[in-house]
């Protein structure tokens, strides 16, 4: 799992590129930690290079959403391939997480 972490005005990009399974989760985990102590309230997890999600992924998913929950921030989600829009689907976890087809919606949906 690579992540690319970019700032634009007051929101976080992670650009995550690999499959969100088990393997990379470690890695996934730490970095969304390490960006959460930074000061980090406004996260896009921009999906467009994760062909391949299995149940720890969505796992992961789920404890950054509670652990930005925690600090009164929120997370959204961007660039969901077929596989995994319908992983979110048929798990319920769309009703839970926000989803966007493209960056400007994903960073105008938060409130200012």
């Amino acid at each position: 799992m690579n992540i690319i972490e970019r700032t634009l005005n007051d929101v976080t990009i992670l650009d995550l590129e690999g499959n969100l399974a088990l393997e990379g989760n470690k890695r996934f985990r730490r970095h969304v930690a390490a960006t959460i102590d930074a000061g980090a309230r406004k996260l896009v997890l921009n999906l467009d290079g994760v062909p391949y999600m299995d149940s720890s992924g969505l796992g992961e998913l789920i404890s950054c959403y509670t652990a930005m929950q925690k600090m009164s921030g929120s997370v959204k989600l961007l660039h969901l391939n077929d596989r995994l829009q319908h992983l979110l689907a048929i798990t319920k976890l769309s009703a839970l997480l926000d989803t966007f087809d493209s960056e400007p919606a994903a960073i105008s949906s938060f409130a200012p």
